[in-house]
């Protein structure tokens, strides 16, 4: 699910973006973006429309509804809250925020996943350039670190070693594994102080993407609905090609400390 990705489109008359909710609650947790429009109203912060400042708020969910009571779920107010709990400082990982319902390694259902969560990492590059990251992991597959190829977190071995390859065992059950469809959502947010138009925003996010494919397995399937924002804040000039590779490597290790960030 998703809110205002319309306006993302370069051919659109809104150029600016005021805030990015990732949230759980599936699409009833889009109901949060009306608290952040708040924090933002509040503020003076917002597209001028001529009577009234109207806050732009992107917003993309996880599918969680499976995870403890499915009537408990982001609302307004919640996301309300968030924006005054946020900081400049370093995030929280692992099962925190939108990561709280977030599961990995669905092939075998929920009860043999593992927990999934929020990761962030950043890199300055020459000249004072930042690119930061921030990802919340709730693949059908597994998190493998490439270094090892060792799988990190995922489906759970019903005999209580370690886990289950999903593609392996989708070759075994001819695809037709215990798959929840739309319950799997792995959500970026890239962001950096180069100055991006749309255009170049959307390449960045294009090439961030492939991070995704480094380290879940099997990546950008059917019952996955992965997003990756592109954020520019600030002027610095970069070229669009070192920015897209390096979020693509920070995507990748984002991924691996919000599984590894869980107790």
């Amino acid at each position: 699910g998703t809110r205002e990705f319309e306006l993302l489109r370069p051919v659109r008359l809104v150029q600016h973006v005021h805030a990015v909710l990732l949230t759980g609650g599936s699409a009833f947790g889009l109901d949060a973006a009306g608290g952040v429009q708040s924090f933002l109203e509040e503020r003076g912060i917002g597209y001028d429309a001529g009577v009234i400042k109207v806050p732009i708020v992107p917003a993309a969910v996880i599918f969680d509804l499976g995870v403890g009571d499915a009537k408990v779920r982001p609302d307004r107010e919640m996301g309300y809250k968030a924006c005054l709990a946020a900081t400049a400082w370093e995030s929280s990982e692992g099962a925190v925020g939108v990561g709280c319902g977030a599961t990995v390694g669905k092939i075998l259902g929920q009860e043999r996943s593992s927990d999934g969560g929020v990761g962030t990492c950043s890199e300055k590059l020459n000249g004072g350039l930042v690119v930061g990251v921030l990802s919340v992991v709730n693949a059908l597959g597994e998190i493998v670190d490439p270094a090892t190829g060792q799988i990190v977190a995922g489906a759970k071995n019903p005999n209580g070693k370690g886990f289950v390859p999903t593609l392996e065992y989708m070759k075994s059950s001819a695809g037709s594994g215990s798959i929840f469809p739309r319950s799997n959502t792995t959500l970026c947010v890239v962001a950096t102080n180069a100055a991006l138009t749309r255009e170049s925003a959307t390449k960045v996010a294009q090439m961030a993407q492939d991070g995704l494919a480094r380290v879940i397995r099997p990546a950008h399937t059917m019952y996955d609905g992965d997003v990756v924002f592109a954020l520019s804040v600030g002027e610095k000039k970069c070229d669009v090609n070192l920015l897209g590779s390096v979020a693509c490597e920070l995507i990748a290790e984002s991924i691996l400390r919000a599984v590894r960030k869980i107790p």
